[in-house]
C-alpha cells in the first residue's frame, strides 16, 4: 500500500504509445503512457477505457468529430467506439482500463504490445 509519484514515474520512460503498469485494482489496470503524434485507429469490443491528461493536451478523434482533451481532463470512451488518440506534442496520460485491454483493441501491428512492463 505504497503511494505512487506520477511525475516520477513518468521519469522513467520516455517511448511513445507504450504503456507501463503502475497499479491494479478489481481486474482493472492503472497504466501511464506518453503520446506523441498520431495513433491508430482502433476500437476494444469489450473494454471501455478512461484518459486522464496529466500533462499537456491531446485530440482523440472519432469518425464524426474529435474531442481536445486538456490537462486535469478525463474522457472515457465506450467499449466498441473507433477512435485514434492525436497528440501535437508531448503529453502524458494514466489510463484506467481492464487488465484484458490490448494497447491497439482490434488492431495487430507493430505498436501492439501483448505484455505491459510494470514500473
Amino acid at each position: 500500500m505504497d503511494k505512487i509519484n506520477l511525475r516520477e514515474k513518468f521519469s522513467l520512460f520516455s517511448g511513445y504509445w507504450q504503456p507501463k503498469i503502475v497499479g491494479e485494482l478489481n481486474c482493472q489496470q492503472v497504466k501511464l503512457a506518453k503520446f506523441m503524434g498520431p495513433f491508430d485507429w482502433h476500437h476494444h469490443a469489450n473494454e471501455d477505457e478512461l484518459f486522464l491528461v496529466v500533462k499537456g493536451r491531446f485530440r482523440m478523434e472519432f469518425r464524426d468529430r474529435h474531442v481536445w482533451v486538456e490537462e486535469g481532463e478525463i474522457l472515457i470512451v465506450p467499449r466498441g467506439v473507433e477512435h485514434r488518440p492525436v497528440a501535437e506534442e508531448e503529453v502524458h496520460v494514466l489510463l484506467f482500463e481492464p487488465a484484458s485491454t490490448l494497447n491497439t483493441g482490434n488492431v495487430q501491428n507493430e505498436r501492439t504490445l501483448p505484455t505491459l512492463e510494470r514500473i
